[in-house]
């Protein structure tokens, strides 16, 4: 391992996606490798020692790859699993998950208010968010919801589209998300239908691009552990999935448009 050596990123299918391609944006000389468990999808509704169970394998695997930093690019798996992944890694190797740098971002950008949240059943039911935004900012009243179905329908490609608007409009029409300050995309999926959530809302709610606050805390994270790609350095992008499928193949072509590789990696035999 080097500072040229790749950021390792993982999730349970897609959803990730939305996260490399903004630390893609923000580091562009940076190599990544690409995990997405599509055997398990989606992480949602399993039990947090399955998750722990899942997320052990990749690192692992992620490490046997050289990898300089790992990335959980999903909500669920950061919930359940930030510590078992930091303990594979060891000192050597940063750990970035998707929930801390978003609580610091609303923390520190909303003094008050409602600030909703909406995740997969894992998340919510974890309470994570609450209990973390209650600690970094005592003044924020924040409510959560599982929204089941959004992470399932954006797998399949229904997104921007009227049974994604229909979807949409179900979960977030609920009194508790009333009067909301912001809200927060507890999936990486949900990027995909951020500007269906701004339009609902007539772009008067703040709705936190989770993917983008990621990608600055890699970043930084980077830096401080002096682990930043020299100024030269020609990024490689590497794709793996537990499961092959074409639509998977397809997604990849959405975030980086140019052509990609799409590799099989069946670490669970």
């Amino acid at each position: 391992m080097n500072n040229n050596s790749p950021i390792g990123i993982f999730d349970s299918g897609i959803g990730g996606m939305t996260v490399a391609k903004m630390i893609q944006k923000r580091l562009p000389n940076e190599s990544m490798i690409y995990f997405g468990d599509t055997a398990h999808l989606p992480y949602g509704d399993k039990s947090p020692s399955t998750i722990r169970h899942y997320a052990a394998r990749i690192t692992a695997w992620l490490i046997e790859h050289k990898v300089k930093a790992v990335v959980i690019a999903c909500n669920t798996a950061s919930s359940h699993a930030f510590e078992t992944v930091r303990d594979i890694c060891g000192p050597n190797i940063p750990v970035i998950n998707v929930i801390d740098p978003v609580v610091k971002h609303v923390a520190e950008n909303f003094t008050t208010g409602k600030i909703g949240v909406i995740g997969t059943k894992g998340t919510i039911e974890s309470k994570v968010y609450p209990r973390r935004l209650k600690k970094a900012n005592s003044k924020l009243q924040v409510l959560s919801q599982s929204t089941p179905l959004l992470a399932p329908m954006i797998e399949e490609g229904f997104f921007n589209n009227t049974i994604s608007r229909s979807v949409i409009n179900s979960y977030l029409s609920k009194k508790t998300f009333n009067e909301l300050q912001g809200l927060i995309l507890g999936c990486t999926h949900y990027p995909l239908i951020q500007r269906e959530i701004k339009e609902y809302y007539a772009n008067d709610v703040r709705v936190i691009d989770s993917a983008k606050v990621v990608a600055e805390a890699c970043a930084k994270v980077l830096e401080e552990h002096q682990l930043l790609c020299s100024a030269n350095a020609k990024a490689e992008y590497k794709f793996y999935v537990s499961d092959y499928t074409e639509s998977f193949k397809r997604s990849t072509k959405i975030f980086f448009k140019k052509s990609t590789d799409l590799l099989e990696a069946r670490i669970w035999d």
